[in-house]
């Protein structure tokens, strides 16, 4: 723990207050980040952390910025499906490795620069695609409702990894030998207990049918 206020100020700046901030969040999740868990994450007293934020709220705008300044951007005026798939798919990256910012990439009242340049990259995409006004908010909450939803879902499933579904699986069958739920059996034992599942394949067979119906609305318009 730094002793001296001012030069703990002298080494420390905004960037790195914020980048050890999601560091902790990513440890501890939001309820674990504090100005006295941040503090001890930079070896500083809490008062030199507030020579560089004013409080949490300002915390989490800045490290919500962070995390979209992670994901791809979408180039406008390229070809919209490609720029979208890329995009949604870069999200669901950048959100397995920051789990707990799901629930806050829109919540943010005071956006930071990289937030307000992703969205508006998007509904460029979007526009020079030849999508309305209307159908341009129709697909940019179309999509982020389903790359977000499985973001959440898959933050949330009892199991890790692929190779840890048998062990999460196996005292889940055991349940259903009362032979009352003979279509959950049907799916764990020919589908999600075969070798070689994964829970994220799932995540592009959803996206395309999302981008196929995108498609389908455009060309009929």
């Amino acid at each position: 723990m730094a002793a001296e206020p001012g030069g703990t100020r002298g080494r420390l700046s905004r960037d790195k207050v914020l980048r050890a901030a999601l560091d902790v969040a990513d440890a501890h999740g939001v309820a674990g980040l504090t100005i006295r868990s941040l503090a001890a994450a930079l070896g500083v007293k809490p008062m030199s952390v507030y020579h560089h934020v004013a409080n949490k709220d300002e915390i989490l705008d800045g490290i919500v910025d962070l995390v979209f300044s992670e994901i791809d951007l979408p180039v406008t005026g390229g070809d919209w499906r490609v720029e979208i798939r890329q995009r949604a798919q870069s999200t669901r990256q950048v959100l397995r490795r920051h789990s707990w910012a799901a629930a806050l990439l829109e919540s943010r009242r005071t956006p930071g620069p990289a937030n307000l340049r992703h969205h508006d990259s998007v509904l460029g995409t979007f526009r020079a695609a030849g999508f309305s006004i209307t159908m341009t908010a129709h697909a940019y909450a179309l999509v982020d409702a389903y790359v977000y939803g499985f973001a959440l879902q898959e933050a949330s499933l009892p199991f890790s990894d692929p190779d840890s579904v048998p062990e999460v699986a196996g005292p889940i069958l055991e349940q259903f030998s009362t032979g009352e739920y003979p279509h959950l059996v049907e799916l764990a034992t020919e589908f999600v207990m075969q070798p070689g599942y994964d829970f994220g394949d799932e995540f592009d067979f959803g996206l395309e049918l999302v981008l196929d119906g995108l498609a389908q609305r455009l060309d009929s318009a």
